[in-house]
This record gives C-alpha cells, sequence and structure tokens, in this order.
C-alpha cells in the first residue's frame, strides 16, 4: 500500500504522520509538496495538521486551490482515501469535500489536552474500532464545528458522523469531532490519532483509528 502526505507552507505534523504510517503500519509513504501535481499512484493520501499558509485567509482557505489538492480531486474521484487531520480537516471542507466548517472554538482560546471520543455505533468503521470510546489529543483554535440543520440531518441520516466528543471542548455543534464523505472513504477528524500511535507516547488508540481506516 502506497500512502502520499502533502505539506504546505505551515504543515507541522507530516512528519508525525509520515513516521507512524512507515513504522507502524510499513507503509511506502511519500511527501508531496503543495506546488506539485501527481498521478494516481497513492491509495491513501494525508493533509496533516498545522496551518496551511499560515491560516492567513481563514484555515484551509488558501490550501484548496494549490495544484496537490487538484491531484487529490482526482484521487477522491478514483474512489481512493483520504485523511484529513486538524488542519487536513478543515481543507477538507472548505474544499468541500466534506460538509459544513470549522471556526473558532467557542472560548476563543488555543486547546491542547487529550479527550475522550464516543464512537457511533451506527458508521461501517466502528466495527473496526472495537470500542465505543477512545483517548486521543487535539491542539487547535479553529475546531469547532458548524453546519446547517439539513446538513446535520444528512450527516446522520446517511451513518457519516464517526467520532463526537464526550465534554465537548470546543462548542462543536452536536459534538462532533470526525465525519466522513458518503462513501466513507474521506475522513475528517480534529483529534490527532498520531500522537497516540506511538509506544512512546503510551497510548496507541490513534494506532486503531489509522489502522481501521486504512484496512476498511
Amino acid at each position: 500500500m502506497k500512502a502520499g502526505i502533502i505539506t504546505f507552507p505551515g504543515s507541522n505534523c507530516d512528519k508525525d504522520i509520515g513516521e507512524i504510517l512507515q513504522k507502524q503500519f510499513h507503509l511506502d509513504t511519500n511527501y508531496i509538496w503543495h506546488r506539485e501535481s501527481f498521478a494516481l499512484d497513492y491509495d491513501l493520501l494525508v493533509l496533516p495538521g498545522g496551518f496551511s499558509y499560515g491560516d492567513y485567509l481563514r484555515s484551509g482557505a488558501i490550501a484548496r486551490f494549490s495544484n496537490a489538492m487538484r491531484s487529490l480531486q482526482n484521487h477522491v474521484n478514483s474512489g481512493r482515501k483520504v485523511l484529513g487531520i486538524c488542519n487536513g480537516f478543515q481543507i477538507l471542507t472548505e474544499s468541500h469535500l466534506l460538509p459544513g466548517a470549522l471556526v473558532r472554538n467557542t472560548n476563543m482560546k488555543y486547546i491542547c489536552k487529550t479527550v475522550n471520543l464516543t464512537v457511533d455505533a451506527n458508521h461501517p468503521l466502528s466495527q473496526k474500532l472495537h470500542s465505543t470510546s477512545l483517548a486521543i489529543p487535539i491542539a487547535h483554535s479553529e475546531g469547532r464545528y458548524h453546519a446547517d440543520e439539513d446538513t446535520l440531518k444528512q450527516l446522520r441520516d446517511e451513518c457519516r458522523v464517526l467520532f463526537r466528543y464526550q465534554e465537548n471542548p470546543n462548542g462543536s455543534i452536536d459534538d462532533i469531532a470526525g465525519i466522513t464523505s458518503q462513501d466513507h472513504k474521506v475522513l475528517g477528524m480534529m483529534p490527532h490519532p498520531e500522537r497516540a500511535a506511538d509506544t512512546i507516547s503510551k497510548n496507541m488508540t490513534g494506532k486503531a483509528i489509522i489502522k481501521a481506516f486504512i484496512e476498511s
């Protein structure tokens, strides 16, 4: 299996997820610079956490226009998988590959801590996670998920909400922490599974999330 990690100016978690994919999952992993276009060579593409283009306009808003994102759109159209983490989730919503938006936390502060997530039992990926509760780190200022009522209804009806916060840290509507596309092959989540996927962290719950998504 081959994975590509798209790196933007301001990405700071690209090496983190790259190390996990290489060492924990033994994937053939390449880093793709945001200016590069690429062919349909990858089984999985990752949009990592960070501050693409410094979040100067709006988190993820500039990144959506990069050459690499045009290639990522072709990747999605071909039915292949995409994982967007934190800033990557923001980019996916700005690119309209996932519905809704990520906006400023209700307390207007940067939040960095470990939180507990509940797994929606109706989501197809839940069966592979073998758990209804996961402890995963978060680190964001614009992590509050927002969508209109029609979008929320669609997400519920199509079983596309995978993760919810047990104790909502940022004010996300419906406690949403992670959602997928209609075919469940594009996953966007604000928590950082790559920060809970190594024995050094003494928390391997993030590895279970990545494994479930890769193998689904």
